[in-house]
């Protein structure tokens, strides 16, 4: 009997707590990489509309926690209150690190709560422009023909472009033709591509469209399952899928996430109120300006989003394994 009355007190005061939230207390969304970046910008304007979304009574903090690879802001969001007052803004990374990291401190199937989808950003496979391929077949052939003599860089292991590289090294089945460069963050890295210093680069579109559209790169294909019709920059290179690379498609894509043990009603209001500022003009107009696409689809909803999670872990795990270099 005591027992009961135990669960009983507990279900009633997350009862009590679920018709109250979020209150007066804060909701932080950590953002687990520094002040400035993509991710950070996706967050600064996520709260701003999720703060109308709900009703302007909600007050929204974006705390930076980075380090070691966004690990340490997902882990103090996994070990934080489950009461929807922390939460967690990430990348791919949640679909990375499980491979990247061998002794992890979060599952991150098992240790969050999945909220839904915001954003998915295409990325391009870029040269430096003395290359002598102008299309992305002749690039390939190029590639075959100089085995040994070539580089790709990545801004750092486990960023967007290390992951972009290896996915698509792995798929034309070349990790052996050409050397791994690494640089300590995008900006080297696309300095070394445009001097001529690294043959070539897979990164996203926020951080490769100024330089396409400047001529200081050379562009050869998206990375997404189909061309980027919709895109005035990018809408004549076609996606590597449609160039052969069958089942080819990777974005550096952006979901929230809850500590594990959230309430399902606190759960389901801050889904909607995600799902609502999704649909904000002014917050699709600022991600269309990060050269981001929101999210329209079911990956809006929990279940979804971790399901698509959950095949991403899948789809970046032999890669990263068979390149054999791990951040930890």
């Amino acid at each position: 009997m005591k027992r009961l009355l135990v669960l009983a007190a507990a279900a009633t005061a997350i009862f009590a707590h679920a018709q109250t939230f979020p209150g007066s207390k804060p909701i932080s969304i950590v953002v687990p990489f520094a002040a400035g970046g993509p991710t950070d910008r996706v967050a600064r304007d996520l709260a701003e509309a999720m703060r109308k979304s709900m009703g302007g009574g909600a007050n929204f903090v974006v705390e930076n926690v980075n380090g070691a690879g966004g690990t340490i802001g997902a882990t103090k969001v996994a070990r934080a209150a489950p009461d929807g007052h922390t939460l967690l803004l990430h990348h791919i990374g949640m679909a990375s690190a499980p491979s990247l990291y061998r002794k992890l401190a979060y599952k991150p199937l098992e240790d969050f709560e999945y909220l839904g989808m915001i954003n998915e950003v295409p990325m391009t496979l870029i040269g430096k422009p003395q290359l002598p391929a102008n299309n992305y077949r002749d690039f390939e052939n190029y590639i075959r023909a100089n085995a040994g003599k070539l580089n790709i860089a990545h801004a750092g292991l486990g960023s967007a472009s290390h992951l972009c590289g290896l996915m698509w090294q792995s798929a034309i089945k070349a990790n052996d033709a050409m050397t791994t460069i690494p640089f300590s963050g995008t900006a080297p890295a696309m300095n070394a591509l445009v001097g001529g210093q690294v043959d070539l680069m897979c990164d996203q579109t926020t951080n490769t469209t100024g330089q396409i559209e400047a001529g200081r790169v050379k562009a050869f294909a998206v990375t997404t399952a189909k061309s980027l019709s919709g895109n005035k920059l990018l809408k004549d290179y076609p996606s590597l899928q449609e160039m052969g690379l069958k089942g080819f498609d990777l974005t550096i894509w952006h979901g929230l996430y809850a500590p594990k043990g959230t309430p399902p009603a606190v759960i389901a209001q801050i889904n909607n109120a995600l799902k609502v500022a999704l649909k904000d003009p002014e917050f699709i107009k600022k991600q269309e300006g990060l050269g981001a696409v929101v999210v329209t689809d079911k990956r809006v909803e929990p279940a979804a989003h971790k399901a698509f999670v959950t095949a991403e872990i899948s789809k970046l795990k032999p890669v990263i394994e068979a390149a054999g270099k791990f951040a930890d």
